[in-house]
């Protein structure tokens, strides 16, 4: 067994942070649509995340974000000229599809890829399948550069295997690894991946929800898992409660969490509860672990409470002295029924005994919580000298990355300002010098 540690990689929210509402099925987003957004808040909340878990010696890295305005989208559906003019028109004849070409949501990484570790795979390297995100516009564009970004800072083919992503159709919709969570005795041995689906594309008689879409097949989950190579015995297809999709729980990371041999869920999570997790316990049986599991019940804290609080899309972290954290955003506290959970979990006896609560409210406002802002990456010692080191987070990064948001970062950004061809030049330039800050000259095809 190899020594290992699970790295955060968040990402940094870039300087189009924006609410366009543009997510169906994600009600926080949608609740906010059009509002003012501050970007340069919301980069430095999401960095102050960063650098009080890596101060704390959670192993910490940062994911850039992404080229904003997409003029490749916009001039694919008709929009030509200049830049300006681009943008001018589209602003005019398609807001939507303009908000759509500066989506800020490559921020949460949990979408970019679904990532199995070596331990778990038949070639012994780190795999990583990037998500088509192909159920909505605004992020069926983002898998190229998220492609790219992965191959640079994993670069090391000997160590590391970036898959592009599933064909784009409804059979294959990917949503990465907020579907998706490993389960072990430790991060370094072979461990159980439980993938959880929405609904299954080839048989229609199985259930499915009615008002929001299930965005995870089946089909793609099983198509991840052979590309990299996981072993039958240890590996489980769960379903996600048709019901609780319908109520705004559009990722299963947004009614459930778990870390090592800890599954944290919410008493409808999964379809048919009582039978879903057994297939888990056999399988970690296998691996010498037994299941740990924290439900919780819905007379306790019901679904609505959770998708406000964001309660189970936080992070569940190991601590050295075997126990764990959870990192909650700050409405978990501001929840009364989810507040009261909380002070009873952490002192029940359990595994999770400590809270860490941060104010993450511009990106909570968008539809998405600490887990939602990081990808989880097990990497050996032989990996993380393999990797590219400029990503890895370090005083001196954060201080680089502070003053670079203080230079180029809006407190203010209102939906208009997108038609401005002035902000589109400050994105990009932004960007530009953003590559040499994390050491990755070739990261943007401008």
């Amino acid at each position: 067994m190899a020594n290992a540690r699970e790295f955060n990689f968040d990402g940094l929210v870039g300087p189009s942070h924006n609410y366009a509402g543009l997510s169906f099925g994600n009600v926080a987003s949608y609740n906010n649509v059009k509002s003012v957004s501050n970007p340069k808040e919301a980069a430095l909340q999401g960095l102050a995340k960063m650098r009080a878990l890596a101060s704390r010696g959670f192993a910490q890295g940062v994911l850039p974000p992404q080229v904003r305005p997409n003029f490749r989208l916009l001039r694919s559906i008709g929009f030509t000229g200049s830049d300006a003019e681009v943008l001018s028109r589209a602003y005019k004849e398609a807001p939507v599809i303009l908000a759509s070409a500066y989506s800020a949501s490559p921020m949460w990484t949990a979408n970019a890829a679904t990532v199995s570790p070596s331990a778990d795979t038949a070639d012994g390297r780190t795999h990583f399948t990037v998500a088509n995100l192909n159920n909505k516009l605004h992020r069926s564009y983002e898998h190229t550069q998220t492609a790219r970004t992965l191959k640079a800072v994993f670069f090391d083919d000997r160590h590391f295997a970036v898959h592009d992503a599933l064909p784009a159709t409804p059979a294959f919709g990917d949503e990465g690894a907020a579907n998706h969570t490993r389960l072990c005795a430790s991060h370094g041995a072979p461990g159980v991946e439980m993938f959880v689906y929405g609904r299954v594309e080839f048989d229609p008689d199985r259930p499915s929800p009615r008002r929001f879409p299930a965005r995870q097949t089946l089909e793609a989950s099983q198509a991840v898992a052979r590309l990299h190579g996981l072993s039958e015995r240890r590996t489980v297809y769960i379903q996600q409660d048709p019901d609780t999709i319908d109520q705004g729980v559009f990722h299963n990371d947004v009614i459930a969490v778990g870390n090592a041999d800890v599954l944290f869920y919410h008493q409808h999570a999964f379809h048919h509860e009582r039978t879903a997790l057994e297939p888990l316990r056999q399988a970690l049986a296998g691996v010498d672990t037994e299941l740990r599991a924290i439900r919780v019940n819905a007379a306790e804290v019901s679904v609505a409470d959770a998708v406000t609080s964001y309660l189970f899309n936080s992070q569940l972290l190991s601590r050295p002295d075997g126990r764990m954290a959870l990192v909650v955003p700050q409405e978990c506290q501001e929840n009364a029924a989810v507040s009261r959970y909380l002070q009873q979990l952490i002192v029940s006896g359990g595994p999770i005994d400590e809270l860490i609560s941060f104010d993450l409210r511009q990106s909570m406002r968008n539809g998405g919580g600490p887990a939602c802002l990081r990808l989880r990456v097990v990497l050996t010692d032989a990996e993380v000298a393999a990797m590219h080191q400029g990503v890895l987070m370090t005083e001196d990064l954060y201080g680089a990355l502070v003053s670079w948001v203080g230079k180029y970062y809006r407190d203010r950004l209102a939906p208009a300002d997108l038609a401005d061809p002035a902000f589109a030049v400050e994105v990009q330039t932004a960007l530009e010098e953003l590559s040499g800050v994390l050491k990755l000259p070739d990261l943007y095809a401008f």
